[in-house]
Formats: structure tokens, sequence, C-alpha cells
């Protein structure tokens, strides 16, 4: 994948550049804007998944970035019960629509990883102080 930005666009001044992490925060909002999208996960080799957090919004996604295209792979966690088919559609479509309206740059694919699924969990109430061994 692309660490170097590339040359985007030549002006009368000088270039404009765009960083391949840029793009990647780019998609990784894209994505978990879509219902059902419990969160990114941490990628291939992340091994444990976790929800995404305001320090690493890129976390989960993966660009390739030439000087006019783009190609993206998308790792997320999905909540349980929704159509996982429509939302990899919909996350592909967001993610695409985003990065070409933010950057002017052509998406030509972006692929979605599906890597685990969340459970909402019910919070129980707290037992009564009997519960504990030592008082």
């Amino acid at each position: 994948m692309s660490t170097i930005a590339a040359d985007y666009e030549r002006t009368d001044i000088g270039t404009i550049q765009i960083a391949p992490e840029v793009i990647e925060v780019i998609a990784g909002l894209a994505a978990v804007e879509v219902k059902g999208v419990a969160g990114m996960s941490g990628g291939f080799a992340g091994g444990i998944a976790e929800l995404l957090g305001r320090k690493n919004l890129s976390k989960g996604v993966k660009v390739e970035v030439g000087q006019r295209e783009a190609a993206v792979d998308v790792s997320i966690i999905v909540e349980y019960g929704n159509r996982i088919p429509e939302i990899a559609s919909e996350i592909q479509q967001n993610v695409k629509r985003s990065i070409e309206m933010m950057t002017g740059l052509n998406v030509i694919e972006v692929n979605v990883h599906i890597h685990d699924v969340h459970f909402k969990t019910e919070s129980k109430p707290e037992e009564e102080d009997s519960t504990f061994r030592v008082k």
C-alpha cells in the first residue's frame, strides 16, 4: 500500500498533495456513517476486533493511491440482525462518494471485509450487597 503522497494536481504556484492517511480517515468516517456498522476492525493481522475510537479514525482502512485513482479496503464489524450484503453495498457507495467528492480522485474499487458481528448487550441491574463474599 502507498505511504507516499502522490502528486495530485499541478497549479501555477505548485502542487497539491493528499497523503494516503487523509484518504483513510475519509473512508473510515464514511464507513461508520452507515447504519448497521458497529465499528471498524483492526484489520487482517489485528486479531482482536475493536470498536472505532476518535483517536484512530483510519483504523481498519487500507488505501492504495495513485496520481488520479485510489483503491480502498475497509474492515468492519456489523451489528447483529442486519443484512450484511446491503450494509456492504451501502459502505461501498458512501466511501466512493465521499473520497471522490472531497479529493477529486477516481475510486476504482472499495473492498469491504466483515471481521466480526457485534451483539448488543443488555446492562444487568446490580445485585444486592448479599452477593459479596466479605461484609
